[in-house]
């Protein structure tokens, strides 16, 4: 059941093919912000996805989060989304990226519970 609160981190290791310079958002070697919010939408999606019905997942639909500090090549990465609100199919979370316990970007995101065959089906 679909209830305010679940939770879920995930977390990723900084290599090369994950920088602001791989990714074309930038041209340094430092975690890039779609990269980031990758993250933070793959701890969204696991904080949900024991909880649904059979057949279903959730799909992104909005996220909006700051980046404020850089992580280099090396360095570990994690986020964790929250389940803040539940209306209907539309999921509301509250995500946060950090590095060694530093907020890195902290935003919302928004997923819907969608069921797979009908919505590849839709395609």
């Amino acid at each position: 059941m679909l209830t305010e609160g679940l939770s879920h981190t995930s977390t990723l290791t900084v290599t090369l093919d994950k920088t602001a310079l791989a990714a074309g958002s930038g041209d340094m070697e430092v975690l890039a912000t779609p990269m980031m919010m990758a993250l933070m939408e793959n701890a969204a999606m696991l904080a949900v996805a024991e909880e649904l019905p059979e057949g279903c997942t959730t799909v992104g639909g909005h996220i909006e989060s700051s980046h404020v500090k850089p992580s280099k090549v090396g360095a570990e990465v994690s986020a964790t989304a929250t389940l803040t609100k539940v209306e209907g199919k539309k999921l509301t979370f509250h995500v946060v990226a950090k590095m060694n316990d530093n907020i890195i970007g902290e935003g919302t995101h928004l997923r819907f519970v969608v069921n797979k065959v009908k919505f590849l089906a839709s395609l």
